[in-house]
């Protein structure tokens, strides 16, 4: 025959049989079903895997987590459930040290205590700005140099001098909301005024506005007399009303803001208002005003002490307030 057969014959049971087909080459013809071609049977070779294993991890590999059951867990570890993570309670695990937050070193502290470092010299730099833009003006600057006659001069140097005042004002009010802040940045610092606080407040400060400009209407109409001109009302009492009104501004910015200050704002502006209405009672000799004003400003200078009292009164209240409101937390907490 043209063809080539070889065959090997082991157990079937470990053989495998793989045919091969060798077709001599003078054949051009067709393989028929009639050349059956004899097995050329190979052994199969199992080859087994050897398992390597490591006990070090790669240094980019985070070490694995081992669960080690304690004594009292016996045998009932990982068993009547059939998920993993419901049966590695932590009371049946050891569990692992926790770090304390309170054993980390004092490096992350100090830009707080450089803050606070900063924070010092506002004590006196605050109060320092509102002296020598509140009270050295008006005690040491003699009057004569600003009041020049009842003319627009006069009133615009007036007006300047209760603007470098509020300009004081507004920088020890900063001052003092930064010096009332926490010392961690992140802690939040709201302090909201009361509402009977804010409605009183504003009575006391709409009816000190609202006062002399009915007088002001009375004179102009000839129902109060002697009759005041307009340049003399406005010389004695219209930075009164100008600085009264940036008051209940800024009042209305702190309650808006909740920020600290707003206990000690209109203290600021109310010790100050004193100075200005006495002030006014020296122009009224200057202009020789008529007695109603005099009186008017009399009043009005007694009417801002009350009001300035009951502020103190409140200042001391809030005191008390806030020292009874600690020792009740303390109290809670040991409790």
């Amino acid at each position: 025959m043209n063809q080539g057969f070889a065959s090997l014959i082991r157990p079937q049971s470990t053989m495998s049989t793989i045919t091969f087909s060798h077709i001599h080459p003078r054949s051009l013809t067709l393989l028929k079903s009639s050349n059956v071609l004899r097995v050329l049977s190979f052994p199969q070779i199992r080859i087994k895997q050897p398992t390597v294993g490591c006990s070090q991890s790669t240094p980019w590999e985070s070490s694995p987590v081992t669960y080690a059951p304690t004594e009292t867990a016996g045998d009932n570890f990982l068993k009547k459930t059939t998920n993993l993570f419901e049966t590695l309670k932590s009371n049946n695990t050891a569990e692992v040290p926790v770090t304390n937050t309170d054993d980390v070193t004092d490096s992350s502290n100090q830009p707080v205590v450089q803050l606070q470092f900063h924070k010092w010299p506002m004590w006196l730099l605050g109060p320092s700005l509102l002296l020598a833009t509140g009270m050295v003006p008006t005690l040491w600057i003699p009057l004569s140099s600003i009041f020049l006659g009842p003319n627009i001069a006069s009133l615009l140097s007036l007006v300047g001098l209760d603007c470098i005042f509020n300009l004081g004002a507004i920088l020890f009010l900063l001052m003092a909301d930064s010096c009332a802040r926490p010392k961690q940045p992140s802690q939040a610092c709201k302090s909201k005024a009361p509402f009977s606080y804010q409605f009183w407040n504003m009575v006391a400060t709409v009816t000190g506005f609202i006062f002399p400009l009915m007088l002001l209407y009375g004179s102009q109409k000839g129902f109060i007399q002697p009759q005041l001109s307009f340049i003399s009302f406005a010389i004695l009492l219209g930075p009164y009303l100008l600085l009264l009104s940036v008051q209940i501004l800024t009042e209305m910015l702190t309650w808006h803001w909740q920020s600290p200050v707003w206990l000690v704002t209109p203290v600021v502006y109310e010790a100050y208002r004193v100075l200005q209405l006495m002030r006014g009672l020296k122009l009224g000799a200057e202009l020789s005003a008529p007695a109603w004003i005099m009186h008017t400003i009399r009043g009005l200078v007694s009417w801002w002490v009350l009001i300035l009292g009951i502020q103190l009164m409140r200042v001391a209240w809030f005191a008390g307030f806030t020292t009874r409101a600690s020792q009740q937390q303390s109290a809670a907490a040991d409790g």
